[in-house]
């Protein structure tokens, strides 16, 4: 029997139940039928959520028809936290949202609304926080102009973040030190290796398996495919088919036609799923869909900064438009949070005011708003990155290793205490121990393009490995150059 990871209802009813702790139902006015739903699952002898595995054992099957019954149950019950996903809420939510340079499509139904008095105000506070969202003014400026080399140096970064994080992916923070530390390694200022790894650590702490082979020192022959990279290569390719006013429904087709479906995973793999029952966009993210607050659709946002350099506004309301055909709530946000932070990072002085203009699209009373402010307050106060990830840890523990919000604080946290290093900050994102290798991904993003670059220690062969048609074997510096393009789209 095939056990197909992440989208089994009697897989997803344990996340479900734990995402309804996490966004208040579990504690809210209907929390009785959430713990009316666990009783009955538990008695039929349903599990939990696993702590790591995707699937569980072939005779769970037997409770497929139930967990459907349930997860549908569940769907009903709405969250009581003030966090929304549609976008003018999100803007009303953000006092601090940035002004937009860049006019957006006339009467698409994707389009962002943006404060009509904040076009000149990147990263401060509108003037009109209470005031009703409107479409912007077709004469807005356009985005600024960007330094190739933070192009080219924003690709290297998250090529090499990625690949420091891979081999390491779902090893806990204890573990990756103890691999480091055995191999000379720590603080981590070079690629992991099994070169000198004493047998009794390889074996209480082994490697990703599908990563061991092409992301350790002694094996790396240019970038090896990975999902990390394969969005970013997604997000170009809509934006070069679609152009700027590319929608949801777009995104979702480019998957259907270019994206194979063993390539996705947790809410990308269920609103895949739902894609082909022919559920439409936005309810691909929410039906039978409990990963919909995980990191899946942080990943994919930096390229809808990097096209608009210096504008978080625009650059929010296209990770919008992608994150939600898989996404929610704090979900979105964290695409939010990377595509502002990105665009950013092509024109900014340093990391402050990098992940001041992240924090400038995510909604104040949220989860993710309060994740990131104390853990860059944390990274700034600290002068050890150990005792920052220990904080993280005792705030955020109890969440997935893929969830969003612990991901974006810790990505947050290692921009701001690593002051613009990038060994430093790429180092911090993977040590924290949660998913190494999209928040070395992300955080090394941002480094290479505020440094224009990365070290040579952390430069790999000229050319990506990717499934996806017309990209395998592309050399990063051409990527960079298809960016630019669009940057004048």
């Amino acid at each position: 029997m095939i056990r197909l990871t992440w989208v089994q209802p009697e897989d997803l009813i344990g996340h479900e139940l734990r995402q309804a702790a996490e966004d208040g139902r579990a504690a809210g006015p209907d929390g009785g039928r959430i713990r009316a739903v666990a009783a009955r699952w538990h008695a039929a002898g349903g599990h939990d959520a696993p702590p790591r595995a995707g699937a569980s054992e072939p005779v769970a099957a037997r409770l497929r028809g139930l967990a459907e019954e349930l997860l549908d149950e569940l769907a009903t019950i709405q969250s009581p936290l003030d966090e929304p996903s549609d976008l003018a809420a999100i803007i009303a939510a953000c006092p601090a949202w940035p002004g937009t340079q860049r006019p957006a499509r006339p009467n698409a139904a994707d389009t962002a609304p943006t404060r009509p008095d904040a076009a000149d105000t990147a990263l401060t506070r509108s003037d009109a926080a209470g005031a009703a969202p409107t479409r912007p003014h077709a004469t807005s400026t356009a985005s600024a102009e960007a330094d190739p080399a933070r192009v080219l140096g924003a690709w290297l970064g998250r090529a090499a973040g990625c690949v420091l994080g891979k081999p390491v992916e779902k090893i806990p923070r204890a573990g990756i030190r103890e691999i480091a530390e055995a191999t000379g390694n720590w603080p981590i200022r070079g690629w992991f290796t099994a070169e000198g790894l004493p047998d009794d650590v390889a074996r209480r702490w082994p490697w990703n398996r599908r990563s061991a082979v092409n992301s350790l020192a002694e094996n790396i022959d240019g970038v090896p495919e990975d999902d990390d990279l394969n969005y970013p290569l997604l997000a170009l390719s809509v934006l070069e088919r679609h152009g700027r006013g590319f929608t949801t429904e777009d995104v979702a087709k480019l998957w259907l036609d270019e994206l194979p479906a063993g390539r996705t995973f947790t809410a990308e793999r269920v609103a895949y799923r739902n894609l082909l029952d022919g559920v439409e966009p936005p309810a691909t993210a929410t039906r039978r869909n409990p990963f919909r607050e995980w990191i899946g659709a942080l990943i994919r946002a930096d390229v809808y900064g990097w096209v608009n350099p210096g504008d978080p506004a625009t650059a929010a309301e296209y990770a919008w438009r992608d994150a939600r055909l898989t996404h929610t709530a704090n979900g979105i946000y964290g695409a939010m949070f990377v595509a502002a932070m990105c665009a950013a990072s092509m024109v900014a002085a340093d990391v402050e005011e990098v992940v001041r203009a992240g924090l400038s699209v995510v909604p104040e009373r949220s989860r993710l708003h309060e994740a990131v402010r104390l853990a860059a307050a944390d990274a700034a106060r600290e002068d050890d990155f150990e005792r920052v990830i220990d904080l993280l840890h005792e705030r955020h523990g109890d969440l997935h290793w893929v969830h969003t919000v612990n991901n974006a604080a810790l990505i947050a946290a290692t921009l701001v205490h690593g002051r613009g290093d990038f060994t430093a900050t790429i180092a911090g994102a993977v040590a924290g121990g949660w998913d190494t290798d999209s928040a070395g991904a992300t955080a090394g993003s941002v480094a290479g393009a505020l440094n224009a670059g990365v070290p040579d220690r952390w430069r790999m062969r000229n050319t990506l490995a990717s499934s996806l048609t017309g990209f395998d074997g592309v050399g990063l510096d051409a990527l960079a150059a298809r960016t630019r393009e669009m940057m004048r789209a």
